[in-house]
């Protein structure tokens, strides 16, 4: 009876530990701040706003900017962002710097509830006191405050319970701001921070585990950015794999990627078209270049890209000469595809997309090619001016066979060496994705 007894009140005193430890405030270096005297300029906060794509996330097409209700599946259930603007009842209006701060880097809610990770704390954790202050002092004094109560997740119980992230967070969650690296210069160590700190690009571009954690979060692991399937979409890898990756690209076309929305190699769509959209246009020339010098030294993997891809004429001259009969999808890409990217794949410049040797069908993951058929692109808007080209949706015209048979074709044509797709895989797409999942949001934010 007494081991039972003792081992009863260990048992209680542990559970108690672990319920402290879970519910707890954690500390911010910015506990003890008085408020400041006045507000800062807004240019600062909104230019961090920017590069962490806060408004991408908190909004809605034709919503108020940041003020949540964006849907985001997981494979437990959907959530829906939060309202980020400064109203006292259903915003971020009541938040200290301290309770703002563990909010956006150790995802801690004002009164203790721990967020989901979809939020990227694990990224935003590594970002500097400085843009922190400057990202607070934008929203509470430069955001528009929107009356707007917070939607309830689909998560069912007890996987909505929010206590046990905490121990999600000490397990694969990092502590500490950034720390530039001595031996690399400036402009690598700006990169570093953006791309691993509010850039979160890993967020989409690096692989996840078991615990949906993602499985490296800077360029001491292997897997980090090496590419990604997340929500319908594959993000390629960001490192110098030249399949996947970024090993045929130069540090000029990445910035011109970034700054422009497309260059030689392809046009951003998907989730990246948002980011472009609302965020990497924004940024600074000297960012830019910081960004590409750092995704530049990332190595690639030769055991993971496989043997680099080089042009094959072969499916250029067949689809020339109409040499089609017998090859699925060749008809399919001759009257749906060929008038925009022609028979050789090349597209038309950077203006519409090249298939000839895209990371997108020579990814593992089929997925953004089928995506795209079904959906289409959505506006790329460079400069406040929209793009007069986009790939229509053509999920209305072609049936799952038809649609599996073209993306099979082009995977494996012009020296593409990608597995098919099937039926079955478009399929489970049509049935999952909005057809106008695809729409543009772009989004003024104040």
């Amino acid at each position: 009876m007494k081991r039972l007894v003792v081992f009863t009140v260990i048992l209680l005193a542990a559970a108690l530990g672990a319920w402290v430890f879970a519910t707890r405030s954690p500390a911010s270096p910015f506990d003890n701040d008085a408020p400041p005297a006045a507000p800062l300029p807004p240019e600062p906060g909104e230019y961090v706003a920017r590069l962490a794509d806060c408004v991408a996330c908190h909004s809605v097409e034709d919503g108020a900017p940041f003020a949540g209700g964006l849907a985001m599946g997981t494979p437990m259930g959907t959530i829906f962002t939060t309202n980020i603007t400064p109203d006292r009842e259903t915003g971020i209006g009541g938040y200290t710097l301290a309770q703002f701060d563990n909010a956006v880097r150790r995802g801690v809610a004002a009164d203790g509830r721990r967020l989901y990770p979809a939020m990227p704390y694990p990224s935003y954790a590594k970002m500097s006191d400085a843009d922190v202050r400057a990202l607070y002092d934008y929203f509470a004094h430069h955001v528009q405050p929107v009356r707007q109560a917070n939607r309830p997740g689909t998560i069912p119980w007890p996987l909505n319970l929010r206590w046990p992230l905490a121990f999600w967070n000490l397990a694969f969650a990092p502590s500490g701001v950034f720390v530039p690296d001595p031996a690399r210069d400036a402009a690598w160590n700006r990169g570093a921070y953006l791309v691993q700190g509010p850039g979160h690009c890993g967020s989409c571009h690096t692989p996840r585990g078991l615990g949906m954690q993602e499985l490296a979060l800077d360029e001491r692991g292997g897997r980090f950015l090496s590419g990604a399937t997340l929500d319908g979409w594959y993000a390629p890898g960001l490192r110098g794999d030249p399949n996947t990756g970024l090993g045929r690209w130069s540090e000029a076309e990445i910035v011109t990627f970034l700054r422009t929305g497309r260059n030689r190699h392809g046009v951003v769509f998907g989730s990246m078209m948002e980011a472009f959209n609302n965020s990497t246009q924004f940024m600074t020339d000297d960012d830019l270049q910081g960004i590409a010098r750092y995704l530049k030294s990332l190595p690639g993997d030769a055991a993971r890209d496989g043997t680099p891809w080089q042009e094959d004429a072969a499916t250029t001259q067949l689809l020339a000469e109409g040499q089609v009969q017998g090859v699925p999808g060749a008809r399919l890409y001759l009257v749906q595809c060929a008038p925009c990217h022609g028979p050789d794949g090349r597209g038309r410049g950077e203006w519409i997309s090249s298939l000839a040797g895209a990371s997108s069908l020579l990814a593992p993951d089929g997925v953004s090619a089928i995506n795209l058929t079904l959906n289409g692109s959505g506006r790329v808007v460079a400069g406040g001016i929209p793009d007069a080209y986009r790939m229509p949706a053509l999920r209305a015209h072609l049936n799952d066979r038809e649609i599996a048979e073209v993306v099979s074709f082009v995977r494996g044509a012009w020296g593409n060496r990608a597995a098919p797709v099937s039926a079955a895989e478009v399929r489970t797409l049509r049935e999952r994705t909005n057809p106008a999942s695809s729409e543009v949001i772009i989004l003024k934010m104040r």
